[in-house]
């Protein structure tokens, strides 16, 4: 072999491990591509030399070695890195090896999948500057400021006409949409004519789709990038030995231990950037932006004259201009108009006592509302989150450990077939990721009796339930309903029409209570009768069934009574614990005739027992057959409590397209506001079966367009219950949808047209702020140009190489001299709310706070304007 083809080999082994660092180029502003600046920084002055030069020295017994080594190296580790530089399975050729570990030892693993080892973090287009030739002419896209996607969520692309350049060449700027900017074809054109460029709308929409094409790839993180590496070194390595050696030599068994020492070693170093993702994406995240809606009949129950300060503060001109846009209001309406003047005195106008104040317009009140409750968390009726979900969940989840009665989720059915306002075709490997990320840590919200509900359709009906039953434990999945949501049905490329999708039902213990459904008003005709005491009907008192062993299963229930012509009455009886039955202690009269729940020979029981039939004995009564036999009969009332929960819900109550989408846009008042909105009333219905408490907590972590939160306020205003949301949304649409629905809802539950009808309004307060993002993190962590390999004493590859650099400590000033340590969190982020962010960090729930201290529930007491920096260290260094 040719020195020429040794280096070759060698080239390409450095070239592919340059790119596991740097990475495929990517341009605009992110903070991945912050990072992978950093990567590449590591790799050109640290990696790339220290492993020359160790491979070279280990070669020095074996130059014969060298073109095998580079080879083999390069065969391994070209197939677990892609595009985007996460480490998974990107090529299997021996996946029936690589799949080999898929049992534990206490049960059997029911899936496994090519991801099952990442985090999800998001999918994205691997965006450069592109210059294309079409119909003649040259367009330029300039991706420079494009700012990448911080999560998950579905932005479209926003196109602007920047210039003509002297060649012709058109240059067009490309940004992600934000807060509803979309392209403005139209002004483009006119732009463009004014150049002296014709060009039709057709011409320029297969430009942009053109740009479009470029690559869209996953984004994950290895949870641990070291253990999987080397355990599919090892099994590559065994499947090399054991296949392809025959002969064994004290030199080729010293050649293979250097390609494992050189692996291991470069394993390391990957895994230390991996690693120090893991921890970003972990790190508790700051909360920022926080505001709260309140409606004015909580103000003014603590305080009238502060809420008259309010009205005449000059940020109610915001709001009242708010309530006019979201149709609470018209044109002629004057904050004056809230109040009403009769004999009972001054108080709040009916018709707007549930008006909702938004704190974003009274900052310098805010503490002033908040100071009004003397514990602030308990008081507040949801919290609104804006993140990408599994960040806000691992971020919020100490606060909320163990409080959660229900979790309700609707997350992307991953199909093409229903277009949603979030990316909704992912590989099965990429989509399993992204929900076992979530579901895992939600388990953890779950009270002891707590259940999920999560919908789905046919898509991924299959590894959805397998995934859940290997989270939550087979034994606790409760059931599969399958709910009618489109009467009309759909088609698909299978050539049903769908009318249906499915909710599965898991509990977190198999200590769970499902709770019952209101009956329709179908099954409520079925009580046809009406005394007294309200609705009955007539029921045999007889309990039948297939079955010959009633009596066995429950003597007490069987026992003779004694009938009079159209009157029934309980004999004197003994119970016999020899004989297990009851004994008859008196003989009938002339008249009287003994009757047994006895039919055709079979023993069954009676329906309720003797103790609970003496308190009854005016609900029965006596009618006869064609044959002259006594039919004794009960009264039977409706339940309370509602009627168990079927397994399939039939009703126009769920009719997702008449009571979510139209609904929605009565709400809203414009059309396609939010695409395929659940029903609200399915909603409200899976979570009476998730818990019957009225003050339940429930949480949906794919939130779209509120309707979780709409279902939970109905519910209460239903019952009078006080049962609290939290919601989390990652998308624009929670400004542009989620928060006005919510504000809507709570002012009326009538709408028309955006507009609100003389409906019922509920008294109510919801916290809403956004979270901190991995992106920002990204963008904001400081990594130094330190020299990696200054120690000569420490392991260059196993050292945490990370240890040294500042990260987000730029937010504290530190006093050596009078050994101070001051937090300034101002120099990271805007509006931190510390409380918030302290709350969800101790798990500790907010009980006072005021403008410089806050007072959790157990007592402690914390300075905010002197903040001990050990209490925020996990937030700003890792």
């Amino acid at each position: 072999m040719t020195a020429n083809n040794i280096s070759l080999k060698e080239k390409r082994f450095f070239e592919a491990l340059r790119d596991v660092f740097v990475g495929a180029k990517v341009e605009g502003e992110s903070g991945y591509i912050n990072l992978m600046k950093i990567k590449s920084r590591y790799y050109e002055d640290g990696v790339f030399p220290k492993l020359k030069e160790d491979i070279d020295k280990a070669l020095e017994p074996f130059p014969q070695f060298r073109e095998e080594l580079f080879d083999k190296l390069y065969t391994f580790f070209s197939r677990y890195f892609s595009e985007s530089g996460s480490i998974y399975f990107a090529r299997t050729r021996y996946q029936d090896s690589i799949y080999e570990r898929v049992y534990t030892d206490d049960r059997d693993v029911m899936l496994f999948w090519k991801t099952y080892m990442l985090y999800y973090v998001k999918t994205d287009r691997l965006f450069k500057n592109l210059e294309v030739e079409f119909e003649g002419k040259r367009f330029f896209f300039d991706v420079s400021k494009l700012e990448h996607k911080k999560a998950n969520e579905k932005r479209e692309l926003v196109y602007s006409f920047k210039e003509r350049r002297k060649d012709g060449t058109l240059v067009f700027t490309v940004t992600y949409s934000e807060k509803g900017r979309i392209t403005k074809t139209d002004e483009i054109l006119r732009a463009l004519r004014r150049q002296g460029v014709n060009l039709d709308e057709e011409t320029l929409g297969r430009a942009f789709r053109l740009f479009e094409r470029q690559s869209e790839v996953d984004y994950f993180i290895c949870k641990n990038a070291k253990a999987f590496l080397e355990e599919q070194f090892d099994l590559w390595l065994y499947q090399y030995i054991f296949k392809g050696e025959t002969q064994w030599t004290e030199t080729r068994i010293q050649q293979l231990q250097v390609l494992k020492e050189i692996a291991y070693k470069i394993i390391a170093f990957i895994a230390q950037f991996e690693d120090e993702l893991v921890r970003i994406w972990n790190k508790p995240k700051f909360v920022l932006n926080s505001n709260y809606v309140i409606t004015l009949d909580r103000i003014a129950e603590k305080d009238t004259r502060l809420l008259e300060a309010i009205l005449e503060h000059p940020g109610m001109t915001h709001q009242v201009k708010e309530w006019r846009n979201l149709g609470m209001v018209g044109e002629d309406f004057r904050w004056e108009m809230v109040w009403q003047n009769d004999l009972m005195g001054k108080r709040l106008h009916e018709r707007y006592q549930y008006l909702p104040l938004d704190t974003r317009y009274f900052k310098d009140l805010e503490l002033d509302i908040l100071g009004l409750f003397d514990n602030l968390d308990e008081a507040l009726d949801g919290w609104l989150i804006k993140s990408e979900n599994y960040q806000a969940l691992n971020t919020i989840l100490r606060k909320f450990w163990g409080r959660v009665k229900c979790i309700y989720i609707d997350p992307p059915y991953n199909t093409g077939q229903s277009e949603i306002d979030y990316i909704n075709r992912f590989k099965d490997s990429s989509w399993l990721s992204l929900l076992e990320n979530r579901l895992s840590i939600s388990k953890d919200f779950l009270s002891e009796n707590g259940i999920l509900c999560m919908t789905i359709d046919h898509t991924e009906l299959h590894n959805a339930r397998n995934l859940i039953s290997q989270i939550f434990g087979e034994a606790n999945v409760l059931g599969l309903v399958s709910i009618k949501n489109n009467p009309s049905g759909r088609s698909t490329v299978k050539g049903f029409s769908l009318a249906n999708e499915y909710a599965i039902f898991a509990t977190r213990t198999e200590k769970n209570a499902i709770g019952m459904l209101p009956r329709t008003e179908g099954q409520l005709a079925q009580y046809d009768q009406e005394d007294e005491k309200g609705r009955f009907q007539w029921r045999n008192f007889l309990r039948a069934g297939g079955a010959n062993d009633f009596r066995t299963a429950r003597p007490r229930l069987f026992y003779p009574l004694i009938v009079s012509n159209n009157n029934v009455r309980i004999p004197k009886l003994d119970w016999d614990n020899a004989t297990n039955s009851w004994i008859l202690e008196e003989k009938p009269v002339t008249g009287e005739r003994v009757v047994y729940p006895i039919s055709n020979g079979i023993e069954y029981t009676w329906r309720v027992g003797v103790e609970s039939l003496q308190n009854r004995l005016t609900d029965v009564r006596v009618r006869y057959s064609r044959r002259g036999e006594p039919i004794i009969e009960i009264k039977f009332r409706p339940d309370n409590e509602g009627v168990l929960p079927k397994t399939i819900w039939d009703n126009k109550l769920y009719n997702a397209t008449a009571y979510g989408t139209s609904l929605l846009r009565d709400i809203i008042g414009r059309p396609q506001s939010f695409s395929f909105p659940k029903s609200v009333y399915a909603v409200a219905d899976s979570i009476r079966v998730c818990t019957s408490d009225r003050n339940a907590c429930v949480l949906d972590f794919f939130a779209g367009s509120g309707t979780t939160a709409h279902a939970v306020i109905n519910l209460n205003r239903q019952d009078g219950g006080r049962r609290k949301y939290i919601l989390v949304e990652m998308a624009d649409y929670f400004d542009t949808v989620l928060l006005p629905r919510i504000k809507k809802v709570v002012f009326s539950d009538d709408w028309k047209d955006g507009k609100a009808q003389n409906g019922q309004g509920i008294s109510h307060f919801v916290k809403y702020y956004q979270l901190e993002q991995y992106e920002d993190v990204l963008r904001r962590a400081k990594y130094e140009d330190a020299n990696l390999f200054e120690n000569p004493y420490e392991d260059p590859y196993h050292q945490y190489i990370f240890l040294r650099d500042p990260k987000m400590l730029e937010a504290l000033e530190v006093d050596l001299q009078n050994n101070k340590v001051k937090v300034d969190l101002s120099k990271l982020y805007d509006s931190i709310d510390i409380a918030e962010t302290l709350s969800c960090l101790t798990g500790k729930w907010i009980k006072r706070l005021n403008s410089h201290s806050v007072e959790f529930e157990d007592g402690e007491d914390v300075d905010l304007k002197n903040l001990d920096w050990r209490l925020i260290k996990p937030l700003i260094w890792w």
